[in-house]
């Protein structure tokens, strides 16, 4: 763990340190003061070189920190703290961003979960039409942006209802033209919320599928109270993911088949954009189930079992009308077992 920068501290002259907020491998980030700006509160993100780089990969890195922290300045939407400055000292890459307050939605899955109960589907659902909106802002970018850290402790909830996704770490422009640079540049991400092409490092190849399954992963989380399984171990252990329906019954099963989908190892098998991902969880499209996860019979076995009561009242009332139309075909029929005749113009 590196070490974190003191209470007190005034960074490019400006922003004065006031507390840790949080800390990974990566770096950590602070709440600071903005000194030319009275009043005004700061997240600043410090995001360290890789350990055992050398110089020259330090400074490529640096270049590349640059070039994706002048993207994120351009970005501007209500879902998304506002980038106002980036600055490198000695070798580590600071991001300045506006400071979100309000817990975040691990906090409130925890202690849902720690109160014995889920969080509702509804409530779930409303934070994931925000979160789609806001995804679709960065893919809809000239060239697309890519979050790739997307998991339920980087998603603030401001006044109660409003959710804004945090934490840049990881953010950087996607160039269709050269898939080298759609490659991790600055670690995996959160491994529970990580697609399996993230893993590959600079030989794998990342596209907006990857925040997909990010998504997925996150409503996972926020619906059943568990961590999702590494898609490393779903890859050795096909069956190793619980379906969400079995943690929490609670979860219909329109939801629990799209989180499936957008957690699809392979991307291929997701939906091919974020735009397509919230009509599935809207049900304003049809759910295609794919065999991969086994997810079409245990689907039906689901929808089944749910309705079992009410099956098996319509099978008693069909047993029933045919015992009915048996009885009236036999009060109809003459001792000797012949029909008796009626007129077609009897009443």
């Amino acid at each position: 763990m590196s070490e974190t920068i003191k209470p007190g501290t005034v960074l490019r002259g400006r922003y004065r340190v006031v507390e840790l907020v949080g800390q990974g491998g990566a770096g950590a980030v602070y709440r600071a003061e903005d000194l030319r700006l009275p009043g005004r509160v700061t997240a600043v993100k410090e995001i360290r070189p890789e350990p055992g780089s050398s110089a020259e990969q330090r400074s490529q890195a640096q270049d590349q920190f640059r070039r994706e922290a002048s993207t994120l300045a351009r970005l501007d939407h209500p879902g998304l703290p506002k980038v106002s400055d980036y600055f490198v000292r000695e070798d580590v890459d600071f991001l300045v961003m506006d400071f979100v307050e309000g817990p975040d939605l691990r906090q409130l899955v925890e202690e849902a979960r720690a109160r014995g109960e889920f969080l509702p589907e509804a409530q779930v659902l409303d934070w994931a039409s925000q979160l789609v909106e806001v995804v679709r802002y960065l893919h809809g970018q000239a060239p697309p942006v890519l979050h790739r850290d997307i998991k339920p402790a980087n998603i603030k909830l401001v006044d109660g209802t409003r959710i804004k996704l945090v934490d840049f770490g990881l953010v950087k422009p996607m160039d269709p033209q050269d898939p080298r640079t759609l490659t991790v540049a600055r670690g995996l991400g959160s491994l529970p919320y990580t697609p399996l092409e993230q893993y590959a490092g600079d030989t794998g190849h990342t596209d907006v599928r990857a925040d997909i399954y990010g998504i997925g992963a996150t409503l996972y989380h926020l619906l059943t109270g568990r961590l999702p399984v590494t898609a490393q171990e779903r890859f050795l252990m096909p069956n190793a993911l619980a379906r969400p329906r079995r943690l929490n019954p609670d979860i219909s099963a329109r939801v629990e088949g799209s989180i499936l989908v957008a957690m699809a190892l392979h991307p291929d098998k997701r939906p091919d954009s974020v735009e397509a991902l919230g009509s599935l969880l809207a049900g304003t499209e049809p759910l295609m189930l794919d065999g991969e996860m086994g997810t079409a019979p245990a689907a039906w076995r689901a929808a089944l079992w749910e309705n079992a009561a009410l099956l098996a009242l319509v099978l008693l009332l069909t047993v029933l009308a045919s015992l009915a139309t048996w009885e009236s075909v036999r009060q109809h029929a003459e001792p000797g077992g012949a029909p008796t005749p009626v007129s077609a113009g009897a009443p």
